[in-house]
C-alpha cells in the first residue's frame, strides 16, 4: 500500500514455512470503503487532499445518501423501468394521489404509481415513501420532483398496466392489487414484490472532511433546487450555497391556493385577475419570506410562473363536476375555459413569458410578493437579502425588456410604499436555441442568465423527455446515443450553443453571473464542462447537493 498509494488485494500462498506474493492489484470496494480509503490514505501521509478528492467517485456518493436493499435480502422481481431517483422504500401501492395523502396521515407508507405524474400530484408524491411511473424519461415531472424530495422513483416502466377503475396494476402477467406491499428500488429501477429488508445510509466524519477538502479547491459555487423551506434547509444542511431554481407553480397547487388560481384563470378581464391575485399574493409572500429565513442572506433565484395555465386546471368531465362543486365555480364555464387553454404542443405553447406578455398582472403580483417578502425578512433578521428574479423561456430581448420593465414597476412600489433598501436582480433562462444565439442582445436587459439544460435539450434536439423513454434505449442499444443527453449534457449540440451563449453574454455584459439549474447541475460529467466554461454555480435537487460539490472539485483539479 505505502509502493502503491492505494489499498491492495493480495495473492500470496506459503510453501515450506515461506511466505511467497503472487500478485497484488488496486482493491475493488463500495462507495463507503472508498471514501474511508481515501481519507486514511492521505491522514497517514501517502497521498495528498487533491488525490483523496479524485480517488472518490462523485456518482458513488449516491449509495451514502439514501437507503439501499440488503445484498443479501430475497427479492421477487416484478416491474423494471428507468432508475430515475435513488433510494430504496417498502409501501402499499396505491394509485391515486388524493388517497395517498389520506393513508400517510393516517401513518401507513404507500407507493404511488401513476401512468405519469402532473403538478397536480405533488401533494401524494409527498405522503408516498416512492414513486412509479408507466411513462416518462429522467428528467420527466415524477422524475424532477422527486430527486428534489429525495423520494425513490421509477418511470419509464413500460410494462406497467394500471386498470382503469384504480384498484390494481399488471406486469409482466402478474397482477398486483391495491394496499399490497411492494418495494422500490429507485437506484436499479426495479420493483419487487413484497417487503425486502433495506440497509440506512451512514454520514461518516470521512464523508463530512472530505466535503470540507472539496469546497477548499472548488470554484465554481454550488446551489439547490427547492420551493419549501424544508427543501431549503435539507440543501443548507448538505452544504448547499444558495438556492439556484425556485419554481412557483409548485406553490401553487395546496388545496387553498388552487381555487384562486383557477378563478384567476377563468376571469374573463384584468380586473377579475386582479382580484383572485390579490388572495395570492399574501400566500406567495409567506412562501417566499420562508426560503429567505431558511437561507439567511445567501442568493435565492425565483422564477416565475412557466408552466402553461391549463394544468392549473381539472381535465377529465369527473374532474371537473367534483372541482365545480366543491368551488362553487360553474362547470361548464370551467369545462369551455379548459377546452380554450388546450394545446396540441404545451411545451412550446402559451407558457414561461409569454404569459407575462399575455397577462402581465401575474408577473407583477410574484414579483410584488417578492419585494414585500425580501424587505419583511430582511428588517426582521438584518440580513442582507439580494432576491434574483428569474424570466422564463425568452427567445427575444424585446420579451425580457416588456417583462422586466413591468417587474421593475412593482419592485420600485413596493420600495416606496415600505422605505425598504433592497438590492435585486433580474435575469432570464436560457432555454431556447434562439436564446442562445442572441445571448449578445438578451444580455443587454439580463443581470444574470440560468441555463435551463432541461428544455435546452429538449428544443436542441427537438425531444420531448417525457416521451423519449419509449424510444431511447434503442438508440443507445444502437449506438445511435452514448449516453441519455437528458442525464450527461450533450456537449457538441447542447454544449455548443452553451458556449456561444457564455461568450456572447459575458462580452455583453462583462461580469455576468451564469449558472445551470437544469439536472445537469447534478451529473459530474456535465458539471466538468461547465467548469471549463467558467459558469459561476451549478444548481441540483438538494439530496445532489454533496454530489455537485466532489463533482466541482474534481472538475477544478482535472482543469490544473
Amino acid at each position: 500500500e505505502r509502493h502503491y498509494r492505494d489499498m491492495q488485494d493480495i495473492e500470496f500462498t506459503i510453501q515450506d514455512n515461506k511466505l511467497w506474493m503472487l500478485q497484488t492489484r488496486n482493491g475493488k470496494r463500495t462507495a463507503k470503503a472508498a471514501l474511508k480509503i481515501a481519507v486514511d490514505l492521505c491522514e497517514e501521509g501517502l497521498i495528498s487532499k487533491e488525490d483523496a478528492i479524485c480517488r472518490v467517485d462523485a456518482h458513488s456518493l449516491d449509495q451514502l445518501l439514501h437507503p439501499s436493499l440488503d445484498p443479501d435480502a430475497p427479492r421477487d422481481l416484478v416491474l423494471t423501468g428507468l432508475p430515475a431517483s435513488p433510494g430504496a422504500a417498502t409501501g402499499e401501492v396505491v394509485f391515486n394521489s388524493d388517497e395517498a395523502e389520506r393513508l400517510s396521515q393516517e401513518g401507513r407508507k404507500v407507493i404511488l404509481m401513476r401512468v405519469e405524474t402532473s403538478p397536480e400530484d405533488i401533494h401524494g408524491m409527498h405522503a408516498a415513501q416512492a414513486i412509479v411511473t408507466a411513462r416518462g424519461g429522467m428528467t420527466s415531472h415524477a422524475a424532477v420532483v422527486a430527486r428534489g424530495m429525495g423520494r425513490p422513483c421509477v418511470c419509464g416502466a413500460g410494462d406497467l398496466k394500471i386498470d382503469k377503475d384504480g384498484k390494481e396494476f399488471t406486469a409482466g402477467g402478474r397482477t398486483i392489487k391495491k394496499g399490497e406491499i411492494v418495494t422500490v428500488d429507485g437506484a436499479a429501477g426495479k420493483v419487487f414484490f413484497g417487503a425486502v429488508a433495506t440497509v440506512q445510509p451512514e454520514l461518516s466524519g470521512d464523508f463530512s472532511k472530505l466535503m470540507g477538502w472539496a469546497d477548499a479547491v472548488r470554484r465554481m459555487a454550488v446551489r439547490a433546487n427547492a420551493e419549501t423551506p424544508h427543501d431549503a434547509q435539507v440543501a443548507r444542511d448538505f452544504g448547499a450555497e444558495g438556492i439556484g431554481l425556485c419554481r412557483t407553480e409548485h406553490m401553487f397547487f395546496d388545496a387553498d391556493r388552487i381555487i384562486a388560481m383557477r378563478e384567476m384563470i377563468l376571469a374573463e378581464d384584468a380586473a377579475g385577475r386582479k382580484a383572485a391575485l390579490d388572495k395570492l399574493l399574501p400566500m406567495q409572500q409567506s412562501d417566499f419570506e420562508g426560503l429567505f429565513r431558511v437561507m439567511r442572506g445567501l442568493p435565492v433565484t425565483i422564477r416565475l410562473l412557466d408552466p402553461p395555465l391549463h394544468e392549473f386546471l381539472p381535465h377529465s368531465d369527473e374532474e371537473i363536476e367534483q372541482v365545480a362543486k366543491a368551488s362553487g365555480m360553474d362547470a361548464e364555464k370551467l369545462k369551455d375555459r379548459a377546452h380554450k387553454l388546450h394545446e396540441f404542443n404545451p411545451m412550446l405553447g402559451h407558457r414561461g413569458c409569454r404569459l407575462g406578455v399575455s397577462y402581465p398582472e401575474i408577473y407583477e403580483m410574484q414579483a410584488r410578493a417578492i419585494m414585500l417578502a425580501a424587505c419583511a425578512v430582511a428588517a426582521e433578521t438584518g440580513d442582507t437579502i439580494v432576491p434574483e428574479i428569474m424570466i422564463p423561456l425568452v427567445a427575444k430581448r424585446a420579451e425580457l425588456s416588456f417583462v422586466k420593465a413591468r417587474v421593475d414597476a412593482a419592485a420600485a412600489a413596493v420600495l416606496k410604499e415600505t422605505g425598504g433598501d433592497i438590492a435585486y436582480l433580474v435575469g432570464t433562462m436560457i432555454e431556447l436555441p434562439r436564446a442562445a444565439l442572441t445571448a449578445d442582445e438578451i444580455a443587454e436587459d439580463a443581470e444574470f442568465f440560468s441555463f435551463g439544460t432541461n428544455d435546452l435539450t429538449q428544443t436542441t434536439f427537438g425531444l420531448s423527455r417525457d416521451d423519449a423513454a419509449s424510444f431511447l434505449p434503442d438508440y443507445m442499444r444502437r449506438g445511435i446515443f452514448e449516453r441519455d443527453p437528458f442525464v450527461t449534457l450533450d456537449i457538441k449540440g447542447v454544449g455548443a450553443l452553451l458556449e456561444i451563449a457564455v461568450e456572447k453574454g459575458r462580452k455583453a455584459r462583462p461580469g455576468l453571473k451564469l449558472g445551470i439549474c437544469g439536472e445537469h447541475g447534478g451529473d459530474p460529467d456535465s458539471i466538468r464542462f461547465v467548469e471549463s466554461l467558467g459558469l459561476d454555480y451549478v444548481s441540483c435537487s438538494p439530496y445532489r447537493t454533496p454530489i455537485a460539490r466532489l463533482a466541482a472539485a474534481q472538475a477544478k483539479l482535472g482543469k490544473k
